[in-house]
């Protein structure tokens, strides 16, 4: 291990690494919130994702993973082979809230290899007096590895001060933060407001007791405990109370089928089950096969869900190639009645008020795709008339980030009206905890639905 000074800085011998802030808690103690900051070559965050910190943990690369520790402890875990090509440098941060920096004692941060909690590197902090945010490290690109750094910087003006610094947008006049989380009023580039965590209504939690009742005396032991961890990111998203019906599309080409014959679509797909059984008064997910066509497959449940995404795709025709826009087009024509290209909102076109022609729940579309479209054009045109609809598509892409600029480039760049599409790639699905899954496919999600009410594109 190496015990780093003040701008020292060393090469990384790992790309999986776990960095851990820790300090003494105690009465009068702050608290304190590790926080990251992704940069490209200029030193700047590229969108409104590349800010990770409390209401926004996980960056959508899955480069870059926060959550807490026990106390006195706060930890990001990276995973520097998942960052984008285009992002140079990953910055280490915390935010303090009761107090500044120099009321937090023993501060040190720790940076060890996840794989075998060997400890890498070390910088312990002792000169923070007024700040309430500090960059305690930053792991940076050079000759084709990376290296840590000790940086140890503070900033007086809190986390929104540090991250402006960075190309972060701030809200001007955020509104008042809720209760447990003082002064946590950052925003990231849409200057929306985070969502509160929530807990589901009377009613609603009765049906979930009665739900997770029946998992457990019909031998549902697996998908009760995927029920269970998504509750915890539902809640942590504020959208333990929401409804939504969930659909699953899923890609069948080629290239697809090791990924069925090994389980690991069918254990994807159950963790979208449990999503539906939290989020859909049916508890089901309508399935959509796509590959060169795309067809509707009928619900899943408790009833028929084992071995339903082998079977699937031993039976769908729908040909060799990728094509979302065929998987898009089908969805639309399933939810809103209509295939057609648009530029307005539901029934707006035929006179009526903005938003009025949408009714029901919106639609919470997971993506599961190992390739890259064979028809952009025809993906972009039905994902620009699907902005005006009451629809959001989550991706999920199995392979190399860089396999998917398509996806990477419409997922940072806002469209017009209504930015409803969510992109994360992983190289294994199995590399994911369940945890991690959950929170990467909510990521979006919130900021959409709130834009969504706002348009009236919700009753």
């Amino acid at each position: 291990m190496t015990n780093l000074a003040k701008g020292a800085n060393v090469p990384l011998p790992t790309t999986e690494l776990r960095a851990t802030l820790t300090w003494r808690p105690g009465p009068g103690v702050p608290d304190v919130d590790a926080s990251a900051l992704v940069l490209d070559g200029r030193r700047r965050v590229r969108g409104d994702d590349d800010l990770v910190f409390y209401n926004q943990p996980v960056h959508p690369s899955g480069a870059v993973v926060s959550g807490p520790g026990r106390p006195g402890e706060e930890c990001l875990r990276l995973d520097l082979g998942r960052v984008p090509a285009g992002v140079a440098s990953v910055v280490l941060a915390a935010s303090a809230d009761g107090g500044p920096f120099g009321r937090v004692p023993g501060l040190r941060l720790q940076v060890t290899d996840a794989g075998t909690g060997a400890m890498v590197v070390a910088f312990d902090i002792g000169d923070a007096t007024t700040d309430t945010a500090f960059v305690f490290g930053e792991v940076y690109r050079r000759a084709g590895g990376w290296r840590f750094r000790a940086v140890g910087q503070g900033y007086a003006s809190g986390l929104a001060g540090l991250a402006t610094d960075f190309g972060v947008a701030v809200a001007d006049d955020p509104p008042p933060p809720g209760p447990g989380a003082p002064g946590r009023a950052v925003s990231s580039q849409s200057a929306t407001t985070p969502p509160a965590p929530s807990s589901p209504s009377p009613l609603k939690k009765q049906r979930l007791i009665s739900m997770e009742k029946r998992l457990a005396e019909d031998g549902h032991d697996a998908l009760l405990s995927y029920t269970r961890k998504a509750a915890v990111s539902l809640e942590t998203h504020g959208l333990a109370d929401h409804t939504a019906r969930v659909a699953l599309c899923l890609d069948m080409s080629a290239s697809m089928s090791g990924l069925y014959e090994s389980g690991r679509v069918q254990a994807l797909a159950e963790r979208v089950l449990a999503l539906a059984l939290r989020w859909d008064d049916n508890g089901e997910v309508d399935v959509f096969p796509f590959a060169a066509v795309a067809e509707e497959a009928g619900s899943m449940g408790l009833a028929d869900y084992r071995g339903r995404t082998v079977a699937l795709h031993q039976e769908a025709g729908v040909g060799g190639s990728t094509d979302y826009g065929e998987a898009i087009r089908r969805v639309r024509g399933r939810y809103l009645g209509s295939e057609d290209l648009r530029s307005l909102p539901p029934l707006a076109d035929a006179g009526a008020g903005e938003g009025e022609g949408a009714v029901g729940p919106p639609v919470f579309v997971v993506v599961v795709t190992d390739g890259a479209t064979s028809e952009p054009e025809v993906a972009l045109e039905q994902l620009r008339s699907s902005r005006y609809e009451p629809v959001f598509w989550q991706f999920m892409a199995i392979g190399e980030a860089e396999e998917f600029a398509f996806l990477a480039e419409l997922s940072a760049r806002p469209g017009p009206y209504l930015d409803n599409l969510g992109f994360f790639s992983v190289r294994d699905p199995r590399e994911l905890t369940d945890d991690q899954l959950y929170d990467l496919l909510l990521a979006r999600y919130p900021r959409w639905l709130d834009a969504a009410r706002g348009r009236g594109l919700r009753p």
